[in-house]
């Protein structure tokens, strides 16, 4: 705005433009502000969501507060009272601010801060704040194989579901921490294992003898943490004899069985008798007698009988 000159008409004239505009004077309007506009807050805390009544004229202004949850609002404050979600455990705080006692996850949310003046040329202002609540991790599910291999590969799993945000995970081998990249410690710079902080996992490509112990893991975030138990995985060297002995097993066992089979099929165990032994063999013909049709009824000799 220009600067306006102290004569009394042009002092008119600049404040008609100047409230055409949209500039009110803060004594003419209700005017809000908050501290934070993104608060974080620990599970079952207090917090405190500020509204800072600048200006305002009206002596008893109308204050509201609502929370909008997945885009429905529904009051937190109405009529001069606690209301909703925040009944028995928030309380209002002059100006307008509004305390939580005990913040649940369930809090998070944004909340709106709306106030109404009557008398004022401005009557009604409002402002939104964010409020996440932080949720601090349960105890892990860990899973620590009991024994492996000196030379394969296998994978340490941990995981919760249950803190906010989402936990960041450690690792722990004999009480002291494995460090996300091996090669950084001079104890694990021959190790081989991966760590994703995001999912819990840790991976041995190749476990070595040196990687027998205690295991634990540990689930992270702003709010606090939590670890399970601690679990011993053994190691062991590759038993060549064992798996000599079992091969040889398996070979003696072929042999005797095949053998077996030979051997009765030698004796005839298996033979079957065909189906010739049991056709019936009709008597030969006589050769000096040749046999006429049934329907005929009758012989012919081939050849005259001999006296």
């Amino acid at each position: 705005m220009r600067r306006c000159k102290m004569a009394i008409p042009q002092l008119i004239v600049c404040f008609v433009l100047y409230t055409s505009l949209g500039h009110i004077p803060s004594s003419l309007g209700v005017i809000l502000r908050t501290t934070d506009k993104v608060v974080w807050a620990n599970e079952f805390e207090p917090i405190e969501l500020t509204c800072l009544i600048e200006s305002i004229s009206t002596n008893n202004p109308r204050i509201e507060w609502k929370k909008i949850k997945n885009g429905v609002p529904s009051y937190v404050y109405f009529q001069n009272r606690i209301a909703g979600d925040l009944e028995q455990r928030a309380q209002l705080r002059e100006p307008a601010n509004i305390l939580i006692l005990n913040t649940t996850r369930a809090d998070t949310a944004e909340y709106r801060c709306e106030v109404a003046a009557i008398d004022d040329q401005r009557d009604f202002d409002e402002i939104l704040i964010s409020l996440a609540v932080r949720v601090k991790p349960v105890v892990p599910r860990c899973r620590v194989p009991d024994a492996v291999t000196v030379g394969t590969s296998t994978e340490l799993r941990c995981l919760e579901n249950e803190g906010f945000p989402a936990s960041q995970y450690r690792w722990y081998h004999n009480n002291e921490e494995l460090p996300q990249e091996p090669k950084n410690s001079p104890k694990s710079a021959n190790s081989s294992y991966i760590i994703n902080p995001d999912t819990g996992g840790l991976k041995f490509r190749r476990v070595r003898k040196e990687d027998a112990g205690d295991y634990y893991c540990q689930a992270r975030n702003d709010a606090g943490y939590a670890q399970c138990p601690s679990q011993m995985m053994e190691v062991y060297d590759v038993d060549y004899l064992g798996i000599f002995l079992k091969a040889l097993g398996a070979v003696t066992v072929f042999v005797c069985l095949t053998a077996s089979i030979c051997h009765s099929f030698k004796r005839g165990c298996f033979h079957k008798k065909g189906h010739n032994e049991n056709n019936y063999n009709w008597p030969a013909q006589n050769d000096g007698v040749v046999y006429g049709d049934a329907d005929e009824g009758h012989f012919r000799h081939k050849s005259s009988f001999i006296i």
